[in-house]
């Protein structure tokens, strides 16, 4: 499915420069925001980090979240 000229499968992620990466995890029609902490220095290697290990650190965000491990709503990760 195509919106706006995006894939609509593939949820969004943005950077705020520090190496932290916010992203939304998809659970039918809803969505679960999720933050994922890593140690690179450019925003580059820490979405190339996301994208290879994405599958991974969706499946520990599922669990995180049906355990209630939520901090201000938002499930937060760091580098596997």
């Amino acid at each position: 499915m195509i919106v706006n000229g995006r894939s609509a499968d593939v949820p969004r992620a943005k950077s705020d420069g520090s190496g932290t990466i916010t992203f939304t995890l998809a659970l039918g029609a809803a969505r679960q925001l999720c933050r994922l902490t890593t140690t690179f220095q450019t925003d580059k290697q820490a979405f190339s980090y996301l994208h290879k290990y994405r599958t991974e650190f969706e499946r520990i965000a599922r669990a995180r979240l049906a355990s209630g491990e939520l901090e201000d709503g938002v499930v937060v990760l760091s580098m596997l």
